[in-house]
């Protein structure tokens, strides 16, 4: 697949023909003028399409792997491109694909915001209440992009102005003035948005909390913390929490149910996707090029290799076998307590029933040992020295190929087991999230009691029914607050951030991923640079430390 590397600032300004999201079908329009951004459907087309972009992350293999693979939790399984971020070997390098393609795609979107927001002042029938509600939606995307783009490479370029001519001068803004610029948008998106939307997926004022109070929460750990950051992002996480709509849901495994489950009361804000094919990103040669992802793809990369054992054929239910990412032991056999806690069975499969009677093996008398719909592959999670009709795979007998599999993003509705564009929506935001944050910032502030409570919240609802009680932890420290994260959210693009952030990286990686641990080391907690951003730049352009110059 051709994809076009090209530095952000000699981007002219254009708008992708890619479409808006299901519920935002204002018709965007490729290589738009600046005369088509002074009408409305020009100006909500560019504020649209930058919603659009946010599937460049959420919901991409790009994304996945930046922030999942070379983790504590999760490692490399046999297939895929991009070992590399798990093996932080040589390969991880400033020409690498998904970093040089997150860069450029992060920096296209600000520039269309940034022309949105010079455009506003010039669409004649614009309310001022639609003008100010649309103004919030664009800086309160400007700083999610942003926020992933400091956390994933450190200082930045910081550009809030549009650019509309080719320019070769760049230099990186101190960490400190990123996060300024980036609060700053978010504090305007607090006051000015809504608390609900009838569009479902856009901003609120919730969703601009949340994002706050987990940029608070990160800025506190670096150089650039003010000094009531922790305490500050509690005091949004708590909002959230306390003076919404939004609860827990009784039952983990719900708030990964597909279809109108997707839209449910623990969802603070989801990229959407669609199955329509007219609408996706899949035929589009332009976001082909820009390296959008066609459709949610995050069914296809936790799938070991299921459709070569006996009795198993592939299927639309069990998913199509990428096998990129597979759970280290940590991330499985340390991590829950079975007996009581439920996250493990509602989040990895670990049963396969025959789906093809030509592979069932044979017992000595010629018969088949099983039948279709019954057991074929059984995963016991624990050293089970048994003889079954059906292959039994130990902890000892896993491998690149065979392992549980997370089941969060399993794609049912697909039309056939060879497709991998899904149509899921990305939740991205969601109030457990916010619960862990809330109770990392308490801790942070001198405040350990709640935040215990906040974090015993999210284990209480993790339990079997009747023993609540015995999810509860008396103690509390940061690394209690990381595993809790790890079981709750595993697969959800957040842990290397969640390790970045709290400097636990290099440490975790080392104690728990032995395939990462031999060559990861203290510079890896940034991505490296695009070498084609230093390259067309003329002004100098550092490189981050430990990276080829």
């Amino acid at each position: 697949m051709k994809r076009r590397n090209i530095a952000c600032f000699c981007i002219l300004f254009l708008i992708p023909g890619i479409s808006c999201r299901k519920m935002l079908d204002e018709k965007i329009v490729s290589g738009i003028t600046d005369g088509y951004l002074d009408t409305k459907p020009g100006f909500y087309g560019g504020l649209n399409a930058a919603y659009s972009d946010c599937r460049n992350f959420y919901g991409s293999e790009k994304g996945l792997e930046m922030t999942e693979l070379g983790t504590d939790i999760f490692t490399n399984a046999s297939d895929g491109d991009f070992k590399y971020f798990n093996l932080y070997n040589s390969q991880l390098d400033p020409n690498e694909l998904w970093i040089t393609s997150l860069w450029n795609n992060s920096y296209h979107t600000i520039n269309t915001i940034n022309a949105v927001l010079r455009h506003a002042d010039a669409v004649p029938d614009l309310t001022p209440e639609e003008k100010t509600k649309a103004l919030a939606e664009a800086r309160w995307l400007r700083a999610y992009n942003y926020f992933i783009l400091v956390q994933t490479y450190g200082p930045v370029v910081l550009t809030l102005q549009e650019t509309t001519s080719i320019s070769y001068e760049a230099t990186r803004a101190p960490i400190k003035d990123v996060y300024a610029s980036i609060v700053e948008d978010l504090d305007f998106a607090i006051t000015n948005l809504p608390a609900e939307q009838s569009d479902y997926g856009r901003a609120t004022k919730p969703a601009a909390e949340h994002l706050l109070a987990k940029v608070l929460l990160t800025r506190a750990y670096t150089d650039a913390a003010e000094p009531d950051d922790f305490s500050h992002a509690a005091t949004l996480a708590e909002n959230v929490i306390n003076n919404y709509n939004f609860k827990l849901l009784d039952n983990f495994a719900d708030v990964f149910q597909q279809g109108e489950g997707e839209k449910n009361s623990e969802v603070i804000w989801s990229v959407q996707y669609t199955d329509n094919k007219l609408n996706s990103v899949n035929n589009d040669q332009t976001a082909i090029d820009w390296g959008f992802e066609t459709g949610n793809s995050l069914h296809l990369f936790f799938v070991m290799q299921y459709d070569i054992l006996p009795g198993m054929k592939r299927d639309v239910a069990n998913g199509r076998p990428y096998r990129e990412l597979r759970p280290t032991m940590f991330g499985l056999d340390n991590f829950y307590n079975r007996s009581i806690d439920s996250r493990y069975d509602k989040s990895f499969q670990t049963v396969w029933y025959c789906n093809n009677e030509e592979s069932i093996p044979k017992d000595a008398d010629g018969n088949p040992k099983f039948n279709l719909g019954d057991t074929a592959v059984w995963m016991p999670g624990t050293e089970l020295n048994v003889t079954k009709r059906y292959m039994v795979v130990k902890p000892s007998q896993y491998t690149e190929t065979l392992f549980p599999v997370l089941t969060k993003f399993l794609d049912k509705n697909r039309p056939t087991r060879t497709e991998t564009s899904g149509s899921r929506d990305y939740i991205a935001f969601r109030l457990a999230d916010t619960y862990l944050t809330a109770s990392e910032a308490l801790l942070g502030a001198g405040r350990p009691d709640e935040a215990l409570q906040k974090l015993n919240k999210v284990r209480e609802r993790a339990a079997y029914p009747g023993l609540e009680s015995q999810m509860d932890y008396d103690k509390i420290n940061i690394d209690t607050i990381l595993n809790e994260r790890g079981r709750e959210l595993a697969g959800e693009s957040m842990r290397f951030f969640d390790l970045t952030r709290t400097g636990r990286l290099v440490e975790r990686v080392r104690k728990y991923n032995p395939q990462a641990a031999p060559l990861i080391q203290d510079y890896h907690v940034l991505r490296p640079i695009p070498q084609s951003q230093i390259n067309l730049t003329s002004t100098p352009f550092e490189q981050n430390p430990g990276y080829p110059k």
